[in-house]
């Protein structure tokens, strides 16, 4: 939520999903002896968010930053996986393409395996971009 000032009314609320913007740069500053807050910063896409927290919440602040560690560094393993699944297909044609067929089976043998290497990328994409981190927040701050 953003306003003006805090006795603004007027807020506005804006939604980031995971599936398009990636969590980064998160750091939780605890409260000191005289400081009543504690501070939690992170990232989402380009986006900065620095949030002050009654000390009283330190728990619940912790365990926030725990999950969005955790996203991080779930998005930031995916990432690779899709690259890895990309080059694997790339291989895979590169490869077949220097196995030689004669023309009238050609078109058929290109159907088939353009159809299989769009599935494994589909299928690759699915199982490595989350889209709901449901499980993250339930290990984390259900706990």
């Amino acid at each position: 939520m953003d306003g003006t000032s805090a006795i603004s009314k007027k807020r506005t609320l804006t939604r980031y999903s995971y599936s398009q913007y990636t969590i980064s740069n998160a750091t939780l500053e605890t409260a000191g002896t005289v400081d009543l807050d504690a501070e939690i910063k992170f990232s989402i896409g380009a986006k900065t968010f620095s949030i002050d927290v009654h000390k009283k919440f330190i728990e619940e602040l912790k365990d926030l930053f725990k999950s969005l560690v955790k996203i991080s560094e779930i998005c930031h393993e995916n990432e690779f996986a899709l690259q890895y699944a990309q080059q694997s297909v790339n291989l895979a044609s590169s490869t077949l393409n220097q196995v030689r067929t004669d023309g009238s089976q050609m078109a058929a043998s290109f159907k088939e395996i353009n159809s299989a290497a769009f599935e494994w990328l589909m299928d690759s994409r699915k199982k490595y971009h989350v889209k709901d981190f449901g499980f993250v927040f339930e290990k984390y701050i259900n706990n």
